[in-house]
């Protein structure tokens, strides 16, 4: 049974919605990554309720579907909401995130059976090579579904993915689009600051990649358009990838602009503030 497609306005209440999810899960464990989950919520919502060809249920082999992997895995909040949303499992056991014997760890897990996880990740760096076997195995299996996973741009100081962005175009994975979070900011501060990612849309043409930017890496709409470009530019022999410039915090004033908000919960009155930001839109869990 093919999931139902939905409009820009539709989106746009359901990223409202998760927004306010992310905050209060976090707020409630005094725990957590809200300022990653917030900068990646666009996206993540048009891809499972608007461009990902998904199934009705979940089981882990995926297959006649699109599948999606999250590497960055500290921005749970994110995903926990949006599968939860989503219809994966049930939206009250959001109020369980990070508590001790629930299924929402802080990052995602997969002994816990948690439906729409494929993948124990939060060890930057694996979620490439995981995707490209994933994809791999789709093309054996003459699978036309693709493949989707994201990283963060810090990630991308971890060597095992140019290992794998080496490999994938060496073995035409083409059913295979990863996405990096484009923020320009980690734990520490800045990626220029850190460790500079130098010309990141030369490296991975270098690398033999189809390489896509979305600019405005948190309007709907545009985000749309780059995954329907990256669609269109699958099975013809390269994988793609899209440099997504997004915003962390994005949706809440106070916590955009910085890295600060990387792994900190918001206080009381700061929860107040970023509801206040981001309406009810689906009702709260």
């Amino acid at each position: 049974m093919e999931i139902s497609k939905k409009s820009i306005s539709e989106l746009q209440a359901i990223v409202s919605q998760v927004r306010r999810d992310i905050v209060r899960m976090v707020h409630a464990c005094q725990s957590g990554h809200p300022g990653g989950s917030l900068g990646a919520t666009e996206l993540l919502v048009a891809l499972y309720f608007e461009v990902m060809n998904r199934k009705e249920g979940f089981d882990m082999d995926g297959s006649g579907e699109d599948l999606f992997f999250l590497s960055n895995g500290h921005i749970s909040p994110v995903f926990y909401s949006v599968l939860a949303r989503a219809g994966y499992f049930e939206v009250a056991e959001l109020a369980t995130f990070r508590k001790l014997g629930s299924r929402l760890q802080g990052h995602p897990t997969t002994h816990e059976g948690l439906p729409g996880v494929r993948i124990a990740s939060g060890s930057l760096g694996q979620g490439l090579s995981v995707a490209i076997g994933a994809a791999q195995a789709k093309k054996l299996n003459h699978d036309e579904g693709l493949i989707y996973v994201l990283m963060g741009d810090g990630e991308l100081q971890e060597g095992q993915v140019w290992e794998a962005a080496m490999y994938a175009p060496h073995n035409k994975v083409d059913n295979l689009i990863a996405i990096v979070d484009y923020n320009g900011a980690q734990i520490d501060g800045t990626t220029n600051d850190v460790l500079s990612l130098g010309d990141l849309r030369a490296k991975w043409l270098a690398f033999g990649w189809q390489v896509l930017e979305i600019h405005q890496g948190n309007d709907i709409a545009a985000i749309l358009d780059g995954l329907t470009q990256a669609q269109q530019q699958a099975h013809q022999g390269l994988p793609t990838v899209i440099l997504l410039h997004s915003e962390m915090g994005n949706g809440v004033s106070f916590m955009m602009g910085s890295h600060k908000w990387h792994g900190v919960a918001p206080n009381n009155d700061q929860l107040a503030d970023a509801l206040a930001q981001n309406p009810q839109t689906l009702g709260d869990y």
